[in-house]
């Protein structure tokens, strides 16, 4: 009787393991954003974007401290809005980013500050160097969207680098050292 009390709660832990596991959503990349800033010469706050990127949100809604996120782009998708500026990125004096260069983004952990509100801890990979980034994450919904019929969830973040710890300084501090990105993103859950 006790063996089957002990076989009957492994049974019931597994499918409460089950049922709360973090459900993978990938990214909805025309709904989804990626914006950088930085200060021109104190004249100005130039702004940029990448695009064209992709990845998925592991996403637990009863525990989100189990969720991950992964989140890769190419280098060349960023759009300056000025085909100049884009070509200078490029160089040797910054990027110097073949087609394969990537940037990456995974996260380590995932603390909860507030009802709809996470520190995400992670490792940004930039220009082949790494670091740790915090990103400043609010849940904005989660929910059946209105036109695909199906789970949708909506994030946005915030975060601020240097460019110097990813060996892309060039004219700091005149052209400023920290850039401010700005994440919001869609995700649907996978089939």
């Amino acid at each position: 009787m006790n063996m089957s009390w002990i076989a009957a709660s492994f049974v019931a832990a597994a499918a409460s393991a089950a049922i709360a596991a973090p459900e993978k959503y990938v990214l909805d990349a025309p709904h989804s954003q990626i914006t950088f800033s930085y200060n021109h010469l104190g004249f100005s706050t130039t702004r940029g974007m990448f695009s064209g990127f992709q990845g998925e949100v592991m996403f637990d809604q009863e525990n989100p401290a189990a969720s991950s996120v992964s989140v890769s782009m190419p280098a060349r998708s960023m759009f300056t809005g000025w085909q100049e500026r884009f070509d200078q990125f490029m160089t040797e004096d910054f990027f110097g980013a073949d087609e394969k260069e990537m940037i990456r983004f995974q996260s380590t952990s995932i603390e909860v500050t507030g009802d709809n509100l996470a520190k995400i801890t992670g490792d940004l990979t930039l220009n082949g160097v790494t670091k740790v980034v915090v990103l400043d994450t609010v849940l904005n919904q989660v929910g059946d969207h209105p036109m695909a019929g199906k789970p949708w969830a909506g994030f946005d973040a915030t975060t601020s680098i240097l460019r110097s710890d990813f060996d892309l300084g060039k004219f700091a501090p005149f052209v400023s050292d920290e850039v401010t990105i700005q994440i919001s993103i869609e995700a649907m859950k996978a089939d």
